[in-house]
């Protein structure tokens, strides 16, 4: 059976998608195609989902207006420029632009270098409300103990939506590795998640990752990030610890300029609303019942999560130990057939179906993961793995995943994906 030469169709995907993201966000193409909204808004979320699987950043630190929106060229440790002066600390009423006047890209670091304590800026990167892009500002602090990159972005999510639902929480300690995460429901009925944890769910490197998620009844969704190193990836640590407590954290997204900045933001109806679409054989129900519907039925069913429409993962167990199982449902993806399915196998009704075997987290010891990955004629990808142990990021607690690559073959074929439109 032909093999691809990726390794991993998470990151395939990923990469896909940046190819399209343009040179100064790190998210899907920028361009108002409305046409294109669904592709864009499902690319979005994978790959947030991606940091998360893959271990490349932890919780959100990719493309998704989740959450962390920095542009590519924002965690360049590469990039240098001049020191701005020290800033005084200020009050979550710190002054700012008018709600009725868009906020550029100078509005959007002054407001943020207001509210953090006095120290040196440099590396200031900023976008303000005048893109079709969410804003973000992205500055490396010092306050005197060493320089720290922080990342600011806010964004407006449709309340009561799936993707709502995915913003200001834990992530699953079965996907990612971290010391402390806690979640509260503020008086206003705002949601806060506050974060300590690590750049590779590995800890393959000593950078820490601590941020703030606020999402409002509102929608205003506000995202600070903040490392122990003057970049993401990269760059040496500088410093123990990164220099903002989670209740500074915390002071900071609560301050009263954020959701002014939202609400200055031009509509991305587009972008909102059909990210949010159903894949069209999961209408109904959600990937993960689907998933465990088609599943041998010797694995015992230990653990799942993930979203209803397009992603899920499993844990089971055969009785030789838990095995990960994670899928992602897809459509429109004909535009990534030449890129990701060269040597494929084609099946009589147009389907590409590559499988491969592959190493999985770095850093964790022995382990594999066995894919099947297909594209239908109609631009419907189901990508399923299976890995030996039944957290990515954690040594292989068994010699081999609990499917066979004939059986996430036939998983991944399975017409349950293409029905219910």
């Amino acid at each position: 059976m032909p093999e691809n030469q990726h390794t991993d169709p998470f990151e395939d995907r990923f990469a896909a998608a940046l190819r399209d993201a343009g040179h100064s966000f790190r998210t899907d193409d920028p361009a108002g195609l409305v046409g294109r909204g669904q592709v864009r808004g499902r690319r979005k979320q994978l790959l947030r989902r991606t940091a998360v699987l893959g271990g490349m950043t932890g919780v959100a630190l990719v493309g998704v207006g989740a959450t962390l929106l920095l542009p590519p060229e924002a965690h360049d440790p590469r990039r240098t420029s001049p020191a701005a002066g020290p800033a005084a600390t200020a009050s979550p009423s710190a002054a700012s632009p008018s709600p009725a006047a868009a906020f550029t890209g100078d509005d959007m670091l002054r407001s943020l270098k207001e509210l953090l304590p006095q120290g040196t800026f440099s590396e200031e990167q900023a976008q303000g409300t005048d893109s079709l892009m969410p804003p973000y500002a992205r500055v490396v602090f010092d306050d005197g103990n060493g320089a720290a990159a922080l990342g600011l972005n806010v964004d407006r999510v449709e309340p009561g939506s799936e993707q709502a639902r995915q913003r200001a929480t834990c992530p699953d300690k079965a996907l990612v590795t971290y010391d402390d995460c806690t979640t509260a429901k503020l008086p206003d009925g705002s949601r806060l998640a506050l974060f300590r944890g690590y750049e590779y769910s590995d800890q393959r490197a000593d950078t820490k990752r601590w941020y703030a998620e606020l999402l409002t009844p509102k929608g205003h969704h506000v995202l600070l990030t903040e490392w122990n190193a003057p970049a993401e990836k990269d760059a040496p640590v500088s410093r123990p610890q990164p220099p903002l407590s989670v209740e500074q954290l915390k002071e900071i997204v609560t301050a009263d300029v954020w959701p002014r900045v939202v609400d200055s933001m031009p509509s991305r109806r587009d972008r909102s609303a059909t990210s949010e679409a159903p894949s069209p054989g999961t209408r109904g129900r959600t990937v993960a019942d689907t998933l465990a519907g088609l599943l041998p039925g010797e694995l015992k069913v230990t653990g799942q999560g993930g979203e209803e429409s397009d992603y899920a993962y499993l844990v089971v167990d055969d009785g030789k130990g838990g095995s990960l199982v994670q899928i992602n449902v897809q459509p429109g993806m004909s535009d990534v057939a030449g890129k990701l399915f060269q040597g494929a196998e084609k099946l009589a009704d147009g389907t590409l179906v590559t499988t491969r075997k592959s190493p999985g987290e770095k850093g964790a010891e022995g382990v594999v993961m066995w894919t099947a990955d297909t594209l239908r004629p109609d631009g419907l990808r189901v990508v399923v793995s299976a890995f030996n142990t039944p957290a990515q990021h954690q040594d292989a607690t068994r010699d081999a995943p609990a499917l066979t690559l004939a059986q996430l073959r036939e998983i991944a074929l399975s017409t349950e994906w293409d029905a219910g439109a």
